[in-house]
């Protein structure tokens, strides 16, 4: 399954020219236990900074 990840955030060790992120697989979890009722109430794991 080919999906086009697009990320703003360019201090992250997986952003890529062009906002895209190369992560292998994005971990996204909610704020608030198992629901979101909107993207700010939800966090990307996958982030890390880069070196």
């Amino acid at each position: 399954m080919a999906q086009e990840i697009l990320c703003e955030v360019n201090n992250c060790k997986f952003w890529d020219p062009g906002n895209k992120c190369n992560a292998k697989s994005i971990y996204v979890v909610s704020q608030k236990g198992k629901q979101a009722n909107s993207s700010e109430e939800t966090d990307c794991k996958t982030f890390g900074p880069k070196d």
